[in-house]
């Protein structure tokens, strides 16, 4: 692979132009991903340049111009401030005829959909919750297949966004009044499915067709009485006060019983294939008190920052931070690897 051009696109809360000097930025901590692949590039000799979006594709465009990259690498999650744009700005960068990290718009259409993604994995046979979709101004109904205890979250947003206790209910009271407020709230469809009790696994996989399958990594609640729901919550994953009042944290699954870890790497390569998924994901994943793992929800394009779990397990695996994103980066041109 020759040395590449890369530019680095990302979303931004309000418009800068494209030639606009984010070095202030790169030292605030809610950047902390975009500094981190910035010094991985820096350490890789790799030239790159900066493009942030707002609502404005006409400064990609004159980034694309100006720099002429030969990968993009793609860390936009939002446009215009709303996540529902994440697969169009790939279907844009398609047209673009550049090559870019990360997955294609069809595994994105896939994976961001909740309900759509379990609907086609239980079709091949991977074990998922119930569950049941509920659209936004239509009469919320529980079916009577869907037994409580019942978990809901929008279907559609990621990062925990709109998962709370509350999201945990245990009568139709209960289930009608989250469902509404998520509704009224975040104006998206609603996805209520049957709670899964056990260890909540998150496993990484980098490639296109040959995987590998980073170790597992899990949260773990430990001021959490068992009998209590342990759930992710957007507390759980980004308040480190709550984390610290309730014993929250992500550490590697290395208790796991014998063969499991195998039987782990088998399924998320089924998954990360029927999904459609390149380049690279985190699966997240439920192991049952009965020892059965049960596919939550894929997540493309994961946080990629040098202390988040997709590379501290690419790390044990044996990939330092700027190997794992110059892997990515060779990922991006190649539709076969």
């Amino acid at each position: 692979m020759k040395t590449p051009r890369v530019l680095v696109v990302f979303n931004t809360l309000t418009p800068f132009p494209a030639d606009k000097d984010y070095t202030a930025e790169l030292k605030q901590p809610d950047w902390q991903t975009e500094a981190d692949v910035a010094r991985a590039l820096t350490a890789l000799e790799f030239p790159f340049e900066f493009a942030g979006l707002c609502d404005d594709l006409s400064v990609l465009q004159q980034k694309a111009a100006a720099f002429k990259p030969d990968i993009i690498f793609n860390l936009v999650e939002r446009f215009n401030n709303n996540s529902v744009y994440e697969t169009d700005f790939a279907s844009h960068l398609n047209l673009l005829g550049v090559p870019f990290t990360g997955c294609d718009p069809a595994a994105m259409t896939l994976c961001k959909n909740k309900g759509l993604a379990k609907q086609l994995l239980a079709y091949h046979r991977v074990r998922v919750p119930q569950f049941v979709i509920l659209p936004v101004k239509k009469p919320i109904h529980r079916p009577k297949r869907l037994d409580f205890p019942v978990f809901i979250k929008p279907l559609r947003e990621e990062a925990s966004l709109g998962i709370s206790q509350a999201s945990f209910v245990e009568n139709d009271a209960q289930f009608r009044e989250r469902v509404s407020f998520l509704h009224e709230t975040l104006g998206q469809d609603v996805i209520a499915e049957e709670y899964i009790p056990g260890r909540e696994i998150y496993v990484g996989i980098l490639g296109n067709r040959r995987l590998e399958v980073f170790p597992p990594r899990e949260m773990v609640f430990a001021r959490v009485d068992d009998e209590d729901p342990k759930i992710a919550t957007y507390k759980a994953k980004w308040d480190e006060a709550y984390r610290k009042k309730w014993g929250i944290k992500n550490k590697f699954a290395d208790d796991l019983p014998e063969g499991l870890e195998e039987k782990i790497r088998t399924i998320a390569k089924r998954i990360y294939r029927k999904l459609l998924i390149r380049g690279y994901a985190r699966l997240d994943m439920r192991l049952t008190p009965e020892g059965e793992l049960v596919f939550i929800e894929a997540n493309p394009n994961p946080m990629l920052a040098k202390d988040e779990d997709f590379a501290l397990s690419a790390q044990k695996a044996g990939l330092d931070y700027p190997e794992l994103i110059r892997r990515i980066l060779q990922l991006a041109p190649a539709k076969e690897d």
